[in-house]
């Protein structure tokens, strides 16, 4: 099993630069808001079935009636989840992460792309899912504030895929 330890992923030095403290506290601020509402959406699909459409769980659920910046933290808490306790009970958690990198213009921040680098790189390779949610966020920034995709190992990035209901 993989794990970081949080504030110290954010603001150890690598490739990418430490992030200031206000910064990351309100990442903090943010995930606290949705955890609660996380932590049960994941607890019930662990329990169901694991082949319902997503939009039929509790995570699908939570995600559908999330705003943009909304999505944003659940993304970001549920990333920061499994790159904390990356193993086989983190299946739902991981799909949660693929099902929000698969939505367009979330308006990612390259400060929270950043976060989650961090948090990524200091997973390690235990946790092969650890780069699918900060390269889809990364791929929505704009040219200039994209991290270099070259020095990333090499991951699957999910399709981009319209939300349910648009066109």
């Amino acid at each position: 099993m993989a794990s970081v330890a949080g504030w110290a992923a954010a603001s150890t030095s690598g490739a990418f630069p430490s992030l200031p403290r206000a910064v990351v506290q309100a990442f903090y601020r943010r995930m606290r808001a949705v955890a609660p509402a996380a932590v049960g959406a994941i607890e019930r699909d662990r329990a169901g079935d694991p082949d319902q459409g997503f939009s039929d769980t509790a995570c699908g659920r939570l995600a559908g009636s999330l705003d943009d910046a909304g999505l944003r933290a659940l993304g970001m808490w549920t990333h920061h989840w499994c790159m904390r306790f990356y193993d086989d009970d983190t299946r739902v958690g991981r799909r949660l992460v693929r099902e929000i990198a698969g939505r367009p213009a979330l308006g990612w921040t390259a400060d929270e792309v950043r976060w989650m680098l961090r948090e990524s790189f200091s997973a390690g390779p235990a946790a092969a899912d650890r780069f699918t949610l900060p390269r889809a966020a990364a791929g929505q920034l704009p040219l200039a504030d994209r991290p270099a995709f070259a020095s990333w190992p090499e991951v699957e990035v999910p399709r981009q895929r319209r939300p349910e209901g648009s066109r």
